[in-house]
């Protein structure tokens, strides 16, 4: 097991019309004006943002509002919102929604009294120094930005969408109410599980040698995710399996499912998936981040494997019960070939990947980019945002160079 460091230091308000009581602890804590920061209108139609605001009244908190937060979010209103935040003279940043309006509201909380352009934090001209606080209303379960420690932004006059990382950017409050996302349409609940189980992924797949505890909370998050998303699919208003969802998304992405993996000094985990679909979203920013990581990563599973096969029979064995043919102990009078133990990894491997993909595309998921309107044309814009975010090579499962992301993007078309 690897040195590190975990940090949750966000307080987890979790339940029934939590939503209601959004006012009460924010005026606990002592804070006294909000910036309200929201997307395209789900919240205003569903009434949560009424209800959030009416709670804040009740507690004498005083707010402003800026809403129009993009999927993808973009750095205009990032600068837009960090000016309204100093003019306002907010001492809270208090986004309603997914994950696009809390990272653009990480991003306001960031930006706020630096003098310099506040793309600067994402192309990594600045250091985070200081942040305003934040506290979420969560009603999409998926990023799990409600507790960790990044937030990512597009550029679209550089056609890049990069991250950016600091423990100073964790929520101080998250509020976590599952009634919210009973309305969800299926294709936004399957990929917020399909991203939450990709946060999951990303620190198991570390190169890192296993660590027992760690593993058994990981494999165990994303069975829960798995169960709770064939209930929500057919049954969208169980609290319990929305309730589940919920959470798993928090822990997914809180540094819990990482502990003991990471290379000390690093992030915890491989992170060459989020790295590659960031750019797939940046050549279209209409792209759910969810359905993209659902073509990439098997796409980056088939081509990276080989390096640490035995992380793949634990994640098989563990997530779907797949285990490779024994021929001491199977009855194979049904094949007619010889199965080598080479040959019966390699299939274990294969079918733990299909099944991976499958459950993905039960759910709606794309399993090509050219489902999501990606061409061939593409690639090399892509390429040269890899370039830019991640430099000429890359990850720690296996070390991958612009030209082995090259050929998993083909792979995916």
């Amino acid at each position: 097991m690897n040195n590190f460091t975990f940090c949750s230091p966000t307080k987890f308000v979790f339940g029934r019309s939590v939503t209601d009581t959004v006012g009460a602890e924010l005026a606990e804590a002592g804070y006294r004006r909000a910036l309200i920061v929201y997307g395209q209108g789900s919240v205003v139609r569903t009434g949560t943002l009424d209800r959030v605001k009416a709670s804040l009244d009740a507690a004498g908190v005083s707010h402003v509002e800026l809403g129009g937060v993009r999927p993808n979010p973009e750095i205009a209103l990032v600068r837009e919102g960090a000016a309204l935040a100093e003019h306002e003279q907010v001492d809270i940043v208090l986004p309603v929604g997914g994950g696009s309006a809390m990272d653009c509201a990480k991003g306001i909380a960031i930006a706020t009294g630096y003098t310099g352009d506040a793309w600067d934090f994402w192309s990594k001209k600045a250091t985070v120094e200081h942040c305003l606080p934040i506290a979420t209303v969560v009603t999409i379960p998926a990023s799990g930005s409600e507790a960790s420690n990044s937030c990512v932004i597009s550029n679209d006059a550089e056609g890049l969408k990069s991250g950016c990382n600091s423990e100073l950017i964790r929520p101080k409050i998250a509020f976590l109410d599952p009634e919210l996302t009973f309305t969800l349409p299926p294709y936004q609940t399957a990929a917020g599980v399909t991203d939450m189980i990709a946060h999951i992924m990303e620190r198991f797949f570390s190169g890192e040698p296993a660590v027992g505890a760690t593993d058994n909370i990981a494999c165990g998050l994303i069975r829960a995710a798995i169960d709770a998303a064939h209930i929500v699919m057919d049954e969208p208003e169980n609290y319990d399996a929305r309730a589940e969802l919920m959470w798993i998304g928090t822990l997914a992405h809180n540094g819990l499912a990482g502990c003991g993996l990471g290379i000390p000094g690093m992030r915890d985990g491989d992170w060459s998936c989020h790295g590659m679909e960031h750019e797939v979203s940046a050549a279209d920013p209409r792209i759910t981040h969810g359905a993209g990581l659902a073509v990439i990563f098997p796409a980056w599973m088939r081509h990276v494997w080989k390096s640490h096969p035995e992380r793949f029979l634990t994640f098989g064995a563990e997530v779907f019960g797949i285990e490779p043919i024994d021929p001491e102990v199977d009855d194979l009078s049904a094949i007619d070939e010889k199965i080598t133990p080479e040959r019966a990894v390699h299939d274990a491997v294969e079918a733990t990947i299909d099944e991976l993909q499958d459950f993905f595309m039960s759910m709606g998921m794309p399993s090509t980019l050219g489902e999501l309107g990606i061409t061939e044309g593409d690639i090399d814009q892509m390429i040269r945002g890899l370039r830019v975010n991640r430099g000429e090579s890359f990850g720690t499962f296996r070390k991958l160079t612009l030209e082995d992301a090259r050929a998993i993007y083909e792979s995916a078309l």
